[in-house]
């Protein structure tokens, strides 16, 4: 075979190829169902004792115990307040459920008007943000801050000025999540729209101040509602910059490390022991992101190869408003739970296939 023969046979093949190539690097713009879903729904799974139903579920992240599972249950308002659910409301927001679903621990009452984004550190303490935004915001006493709790709920430490929404080291305005890192330093995702903060801020875990990176815009650093943020196993930093319909990875001191799109437009972060990246989508829509489809995709974190979905089957990509897992927690024998703010659900995903 001639040299010119060659070029025009791989370049057939390479053609002939394209749109499956295309359907496999980046999974849910083409054919999300063709991927896998090796789960199993458990519908209603998260209950309470007595008369409390389970209001719209934030962020969720799992105990040390690798069993029970921690989430962000924002009382009992009804639809018409979203954003401000806790405003008006005693009921604990911070629950701990046991493997069978029932609420076994709960603390928080009254000091949040939306809280959103949890994270449980290696030794057991649950660390809570609060995300009303600044028109939201009525009083001095909640909103705009992190709170570190004990497992018991005690108080431990406050980052932030509560009630007063800012842009400087001693303030956040809208924080959406945070994380903690194996030395103890404390990384808050500071903002939730374009109009409020959108900027990485790290504190030690003492509270003191160390640095920030970040603003709102399209470029790589920069960000349009930083919705999650989380922590491989390798220390890398992964921003859900899900008005940008990406992912960011950064390194502890802010550098840009890469931007991966094949994971939906972004709102909730997990990576389990294995080495899984668990991305939620809430927002893929005909509007936010035509072409892709809501769901919860599983990749790996090494490579950003995505090869499970499981897809919100209730999701009407005609409703811009959002729907299904906004957060995806996986539990240490693999079983997902996946956090649903607008359905009120707290849903566990049970794995059925290897």
């Amino acid at each position: 075979m001639t040299t010119i023969n060659r070029r025009l046979y791989f370049a057939a093949l390479m053609a002939a190829a394209a749109p499956a190539l295309a359907a496999t690097l980046v999974p849910g713009a083409a054919s999300a169902q063709a991927l896998p879903n090796p789960y199993r729904l458990v519908d209603g799974w998260a209950h309470f004792r007595g008369d409390r139903e389970v209001g719209a579920v934030g962020d969720v992240d799992i105990d040390p115990d690798g069993e029970h599972v921690w989430a962000i249950i924002r009382c009992d308002a009804d639809g018409d307040s979203f954003g401000w659910e806790c405003l008006d409301s005693d009921l604990d927001p911070v629950v701990r459920f046991d493997s069978n679903g029932l609420a076994v621990e709960s603390f928080g009452g009254g000091m949040f008007i939306w809280p959103h984004g949890i994270d449980v550190d290696a030794e057991g303490n649950v660390w809570v943000t609060d995300a009303v935004t600044a028109e939201r915001t009525p009083d001095g006493r909640r909103g705009h801050q992190v709170v570190k709790f004990s497992p018991t709920g005690d108080v431990l430490l406050v980052l932030g000025t509560p009630g007063e929404p800012g842009s400087g080291r001693a303030h956040f305005n809208a924080p959406s999540d945070v994380v903690v890192a194996p030395n103890g330093d404390v990384f808050v995702a500071d903002g939730h729209g374009d109009t409020t903060n959108n900027r990485v801020v790290r504190f030690s875990g003492n509270g003191r101040y160390l640095n920030e990176w970040g603003r709102t815009g399209y470029a790589p650093g920069e960000f349009r509602t930083l919705h999650a943020i989380a922590m491989d196993n390798t220390g890398r930093l992964f921003v859900a910059d899900r008005s940008n319909n990406r992912i960011q990875i950064f390194d502890q001191n802010g550098m840009h490390l890469a931007t991966w799109t094949q994971f939906g437009r972004p709102s909730g972060i997990f990576f389990d022991p294995k080495g899984r990246n668990l991305v939620a989508d809430s927002e893929s829509d005909d509007l936010q992101n035509p072409g892709w489809e809501m769901g919860i995709r599983i990749g790996d974190a090494a490579t950003g190869w995505v090869d499970e979905f499981i897809l919100y089957q209730w999701g009407d990509p005609r409703n811009p408003a959002g729907n299904g897992a906004e957060f995806v927690v996986a539990d240490a024998a693999g079983n997902l739970y996946g956090g649903e703010p607008r359905p009120r659900k707290l849903q566990k995903y049970v794995r059925v296939r290897n």
